[in-house]
């Protein structure tokens, strides 16, 4: 992952309720959104906010005053990231004129987004169920139905996938490997592996595959029920 310098291009697409943030403000806004990205993905959801403000290039008070806690920096650091991803795919729809071909520009745009190792924020940290956030994963698991759908209809993707396949697969990618020093060591890897499995959904002749197709929906589904059974009070 590169400084935040190089990040800093990074924007929280979701205006802002109450007045308009000066120029100056919005800037360290985005820097700080940032620069959390990159720590979370780095570090895991708990790294210190000092860390996050020194990163930023912004002092503790700066960040404080934008965000009054860890929950609500996390909870705007996810919902840039799932913009970014249906943004990106929304332009490679309307760039590539084939709907494959724009499906797997959005695939490799969103392994850039290190989703798998954002995960641990989607537990504990973030409110699952905020509006914004709801808005934000319909829009995102729309745009990736209509390529889909799409793809399929011009031969290309095999019938028995589904979007919360291909999101499944690609949060499987980008989760950090165990002992290795974090997320960074799949750079290498990561985007050809990216490369063998949507050669895999491609049609015809696809090798069968176990059970049923997997929406977005299916994934938030299975992922309440197992955070509900991990709880304390349910053991």
């Amino acid at each position: 992952m590169g400084s935040t310098a190089g990040v800093a291009v990074i924007t929280d697409v979701v205006e802002d309720r109450g007045p308009r943030l000066r120029a100056d403000a919005r800037r360290n806004r985005e820097r700080i959104i940032a620069a959390a990205r990159e720590m979370f993905v780095e570090h895991g959801a708990d790294v210190p906010f000092d860390e996050v403000a020194r990163r930023a290039g912004v002092g503790n008070a700066t960040l404080y005053r934008h965000f009054a806690d860890r929950g609500e920096l996390a909870h705007r650091v996810i919902l840039s990231v799932l913009e970014r991803m249906t943004e990106q795919g929304e332009l490679a729809a309307a760039e590539e004129p084939e709907a494959f071909t724009a499906l797997r520009r959005f695939a490799h745009g969103a392994t850039e987004e290190r989703i798998g190792a954002l995960c641990t924020l989607m537990s504990d940290t973030v409110d699952k169920t905020h509006p914004e956030l709801i808005a934000a994963r319909t829009r995102l698991e729309h745009l990736v139905e209509t390529l889909m759908t799409r793809s399929r209809a011009e031969g290309r993707l095999r019938a028995d996938i589904g979007s919360g396949d291909l999101l499944m697969a690609i949060t499987q990618l980008t989760r950090p490997l165990p002992g290795m020093g974090g997320c960074m060591v799949n750079d290498r890897f990561v985007h050809r592996h990216l490369d063998v499995l949507l050669d895999g959904l491609r049609a015809p002749d696809p090798t069968p595959l176990p059970g049923t197709a997997v929406s977005m929906r299916d994934l938030e589904h299975l992922t309440d029920t197992e955070e509900d059974q991990a709880r304390p009070d349910r053991r």
